[in-house]
């Protein structure tokens, strides 16, 4: 059964609550969003205290990146969660955050890519059902430039389908999942990687 506007919306009011609460979320920071159609998203308005949203907070956006209401401004990153629902219809939920483990471990890391092996938790990402398992997070340059980074993006989704999530570097994270639930699932499982592999680099100075 498909949740209403209402329903939705409250979702990701909800999130916002959450993840702004872990810290995961400061201040004006972060977008969420879920599918409202087969061809539209709704999506956090542009400059809205995450952990404050309110009804009003959410609007209605074409797979372009487009705003349905007029009035509303849609977030700068609107373009890289609808492209997302554009590339698998299974998408139904999307979640950007800011965590300071996020920016700070796709700061440090040299590569275009994290790799996350061996940790139990990795079975909190949807398709992975072992530790013994390999999960690749890519980390694309940050760009203020949105479709020229949604271009980037692109290649690295069709060639890897299995994908879970990725960084932006000293920007934070994408993830998405079926339901809002899973969603946000997925950021805790990757905060706490996020948070082990940096313990462990601190640790072993690698």
């Amino acid at each position: 059964m498909s949740l209403t506007r209402e329903q939705l919306a409250l979702e990701i009011i909800e999130a916002g609550r959450f993840l702004y609460g872990r810290g995961w979320s400061p201040a004006t920071s972060s977008n969420y969003s879920t599918r409202l159609a087969a061809d539209q998203a709704l999506l956090t308005v542009s400059g809205k205290h995450k952990g404050q949203l309110g009804v009003d907070d959410v609007l209605a956006t074409d797979l372009a990146g487009n705003s349905l209401e007029p009035g509303k401004k849609p977030s700068a990153e609107t373009l890289l969660h609808t492209q997302l629902y554009a590339w698998r219809a299974d998408i139904g939920a999307v979640l950007h955050t800011h965590s300071v483990n996020a920016t700070v471990l796709s700061r440090v890391t040299a590569g275009d890519y994290l790799v996350f092996e061996d940790y139990e938790l990795q079975k909190a990402f949807s398709g992975i059902s072992t530790h013994e398992s390999t999960v690749q997070v890519p980390i694309f340059e940050n760009d203020q430039d949105i479709a020229r980074l949604a271009a980037k993006v692109q290649p690295w989704l069709e060639a890897h389908p299995d994908c879970v999530g990725y960084l932006i570097r000293g920007h934070g994270l994408y993830t998405w999942g079926p339901r809002m639930s899973d969603a946000l699932r997925q950021v805790e499982a990757f905060e706490f990687l996020f948070e082990c592999e940096l313990k462990v680099r601190s640790v072993t100075g690698r």
